[in-house]
Formats: C-alpha cells, sequence, structure tokens
C-alpha cells in the first residue's frame, strides 16, 4: 500500500548568525516555522528505488541519485525499493527548506511502507543541516549546526505570505558576503507570545543576519521586501538565505494579500498559508 507525507515550507522568523567552526559550518540560532503549504512525497512499493518529480516546480529538479529524496531513501535502508513521487509546489534552493523538507517527508514515507524504524532528527543530520528541524515540523528553535533542536513556547495562529521573485540566490555566495560572523544569540528565554501582534513585535526586534549580505547577492530581495511591508503586514523579513520572503499577518488575513501581490507581480511566486502549532507530518 502506498504512503504519503507532507514537506512543508521552513521558514526562519530569525536567523542569527553567532560564530563559525574552524571546520567551516556556521553557528546559527534561529526561530523557525512551518507553513501549510509545501511538496507531497508518495512512496509506493517496487523492486528498486525510483523518483518522479512533477508539479508546478519541476522544472530543473532531478530525479536521479542526486536528488536529495534519494539519497534519504538510500540512508533509511541501502537495500530496499520504492516507487517515489514527488510533488514540487516550492521553489528550488529559495530558503525554505524544500529540499531538506522533501528528504524528511521520504523518510517518514518509507519508514511507514518499510515499517523501519524512523531515524531521530539528530541521525539525519548527515543528510544536510536543515533536515534534523524538518524531521518534527512544528516551531523550534535551532542552535549550532542544525542538529541542536530546542522547544519553543506555542505560537499564536497567524498566516504567513510567502513571496520569492523566481531570482536565484546561491547559500554560498550568502554566506561568503556575510561581514560578521560572531553576533548576539538571540535572548536565552523567548517570552510567552500571547497573540500574532506580540509575536510581531518581538521579531521586529530580533535579526537575519543573511538579509543585509543576500540583498548584496541578488538586489531584487529589497523589491521584494519594499513591496511587502507598504502592505502593512505585522511584519515582514527574508528566510533563511533568500530569496523568499514572509509576511507574518493574523490568522486568516493572508489569502487576501497572495491575491493582490500576484496579480500586481505576476512573474513572483506567492503563496499563502498558516503556521503549523502541529508537527505538520502526514
Amino acid at each position: 500500500m502506498a504512503t504519503e507525507a507532507f514537506a512543508p515550507a521552513k521558514i526562519n522568523l530569525t536567523l542569527h548568525v553567532t560564530g563559525q567552526r574552524a571546520d567551516g559550518y556556521h553557528l546559527l540560532d534561529s526561530l523557525v516555522v512551518f507553513c501549510d503549504v509545501g511538496d507531497t512525497l508518495s512512496a509506493a512499493p517496487a523492486d528498486r528505488l525510483s523518483l518522479r518529480v512533477d508539479g508546478p516546480m519541476a522544472a530543473g529538479v532531478p530525479d536521479d541519485a542526486s536528488n536529495l529524496v534519494m539519497r534519504a531513501a538510500r540512508f533509511l535502508d541501502l537495500s530496499r525499493g520504492a516507487a517515489m513521487m514527488l510533488t514540487k509546489r516550492l521553489p528550488v534552493a529559495s530558503g525554505i527548506g524544500g529540499g531538506s523538507s522533501d528528504a524528511a517527508a521520504a523518510l517518514r514515507a518509507l519508514s511507514a511502507l518499510w515499517d523501519v524504524p524512523l531515524p531521530s532528527p539528530e541521525e539525519t543530520l548527515p543528510l544536510g543541516a536543515d533536515v534534523p528541524v524538518c524531521m518534527t515540523p512544528r516551531p523550534q528553535r535551532i542552535r549550532g549546526v542544525g542538529a541542536r533542536l530546542c522547544p519553543v513556547p506555542d505560537l499564536p495562529t497567524a498566516d504567513l505570505v510567502l513571496v520569492n521573485p523566481r531570482l536565484p540566490v546561491p547559500t554560498p555566495a550568502v554566506f561568503g558576503a556575510l561581514t560578521r560572523r560572531d553576533r548576539s544569540p538571540m535572548p536565552e528565554e523567548l517570552p510567552r507570545w500571547p497573540d500574532a501582534a506580540a509575536l510581531a513585535e518581538w521579531l521586529g526586534t530580533m535579526r537575519n543576519d543573511l538579509e543585509a549580505p543576500a540583498i548584496r547577492v541578488q538586489p531584487a530581495i529589497a523589491d521584494v521586501l519594499r513591496v511587502l511591508r507598504a502592505e502593512k503586514p505585522l511584519h515582514a523579513a527574508m528566510s533563511g538565505s533568500g530569496a523568499t520572503c514572509y509576511a507574518l499577518l493574523p490568522a486568516g488575513q493572508g489569502a487576501g494579500l497572495a491575491e493582490t501581490l500576484k496579480a500586481a507581480h505576476p512573474g513572483w511566486w506567492v503563496a499563502s498559508g498558516a503556521i503549523l502549532r502541529d508537527t505538520g507530518a502526514a
């Protein structure tokens, strides 16, 4: 029987770069949430392992061993087969963890299909720094290189509007443009946010340390942020290393803003959804 898993978009509401290890890995402190917009991974019994990719954002996505989904499958079990289908709705290399979330979804789907234990989030770090947090897609705090996951206070209900200008922003170039790698972390104890407005007010005192270098690499990010902030959301910032930016709004208001942006900027990728306050895994 086939199994299916949802791969939600991962959004860094904050991203503080606090150091760099001798091996080159950066140390981060980030508040991460997931949105109910994402890809879908299905897996059916088969003698050999295969992957097909479809969906509106499938162009250019490999279906061979270089895809992180295939690497995740072999990480889980080297010997078993499955026919996997990845439906891509998230843009590639866009700062919202699409590939890592796809890999985590593959692990969940194949664990159920093959009846094998699911690895812990920490055990998946060899697949990539974002895979551990994507294994349990709920609000979390990431520290270190990605495997140190910490629970956070309950987040209020809220909508996110995600906007990507469909322009490439290579992550290595963004880190290369970073001028400081030793900035302050978030407060040790995070507050409790009674509503989306309180969360937005607090986010306004935090940072994404990659936003300025990403804008130097791809100036179109500044245009997206200017357009988003002109719409007066509760808060707007860039996610991850870009180029996707987000606007935080009260629950139920995201769809309207998304439609406005789609009409005004038909060349942009725009999506809206609610912050996942549960595991989000299906």
